[in-house]
């Protein structure tokens, strides 16, 4: 008689969840409870505080805000759920834009060319990292801090080559601008507001991170190798391609969310992104992964998101000073890595 090991089932953010669990503790074990909580929170006083924040163009501009963090912050919470991380996140948009930028401006050529070959470029640079990481053993943090220095120098040392300046040349006359444009940077007028489009695609983003995680095989890998990378390799998990694989998609949901930013503001500078990986890890984190992976959710690094865009546009509207901001950051980086673990801990105890 033999036995057949399997990979884990299903799971809620890296806890089980059957038809004998009560509600309430399905509940507090949801990664994503309290970055909702806080959200909601945070949402009240600023209704309360800062008048201009309760009109519907108001949250319109927070969900922009949220957006452009959390396009990327989807990717980089997967990654985070698998064990790893990704510092050169911050970066690695502005290189996708000017790399895009500068292909079509100083060749000529149009720009459905330059953003494909960005594309091209970027998932070969999330390719090297996850194959450094797996086949060195070098922890991640170490790898992406190494391509963050050769971005931030590159981007900054080959615009000022190429174009003589640290900004890259005005790119809105190339061919194929307006067509890409609409599908990065267009606006959606819909009950009397202006959306952004990339809300919808982060939305979309989220929705298919979901999917992924708790509706498909690759999910159950990617908490598996998070939770423990040597015993999923020994029930046949694939790691070595599953942390690439989330490295990869790091790096598209980076050059998709840097192409935004091209064609929205026509032209990029060089030395912009350094610092935006921070956020996107707190992000994930206030959204309920942690840090030791395993346990997460795309739609807790959504809220994590959120919070952020609320926080920033908040700010604004209160009339504050926003260098308040990077003091929230450190706030709600420490309460959710406290909230997270009781949460989690008082869900595992009350259940056993």
């Amino acid at each position: 008689m033999s036995t057949e090991v399997k990979a884990p089932g299903p799971t809620t953010g890296g806890v089980a969840a059957t038809q004998s669990t009560p509600l309430w503790a399905r509940l507090l074990g949801r990664p994503e409870i309290g970055a909702l909580l806080a959200a909601i929170v945070i949402y009240i006083f600023f209704f309360i505080v800062a008048p201009p924040f309760r009109s519907a163009d108001a949250f319109v501009t927070v969900l922009y805000s949220a957006s452009q963090v959390g396009i990327i912050a989807v990717a980089v919470g997967l990654l985070m759920i698998g064990g790893e991380f990704d510092l050169s996140a911050g970066v690695a948009f502005i290189t996708a834009a000017l790399t895009a930028a500068l292909i079509s401006y100083q060749l000529s050529v149009n720009m459905w060319v330059g953003t494909l070959l960005s594309l091209v470029f970027l998932l070969l640079i999330g390719f090297l990292n996850g194959y450094l990481v797996v086949k060195t053993g070098i922890p991640s943090f170490l790898i992406t801090l190494g391509t963050f220095f050769i971005f931030q120098g590159a981007n900054l040392a080959v615009t000022k080559a190429l174009s003589g300046s640290v900004a890259t040349k005005n790119v809105s006359d190339i061919d194929g601008f307006n067509s890409l444009k609409a599908i990065f940077a267009s606006d959606i007028h819909i009950f009397g507001v202006t959306l952004k489009v990339t809300v919808l695609w982060w939305i979309l983003f989220v929705a298919i991170a979901t999917w992924i995680l708790f509706r498909t095989k690759i999910g159950n890998w990617i908490f598996a190798v998070g939770g423990n990378a040597a015993s999923a390799r020994a029930v046949g998990v694939p790691v070595n391609k599953v942390k690439i694989g989330l490295f990869m998609a790091v790096s598209f949901t980076a050059w998709f969310y840097g192409q935004h930013r091209l064609y929205a503001f026509n032209t990029i500078q060089a030395g912009e992104g350094v610092g935006q990986e921070f956020i996107y890890i707190i992000a994930a984190v206030v959204g309920g992964t942690l840090l030791t992976g395993g346990y997460g959710s795309a739609v807790g690094t959504a809220i994590g998101a959120f919070i952020f865009g609320m926080t920033i546009q908040g700010i604004v509207y209160a009339g504050w000073d926003p260098n308040w901001f990077k003091t929230f950051l450190g706030i709600m980086l420490l309460l959710a890595v406290a909230v997270n673990l009781y949460v989690k801990k008082l869900s595992t105890r009350r259940r056993n």
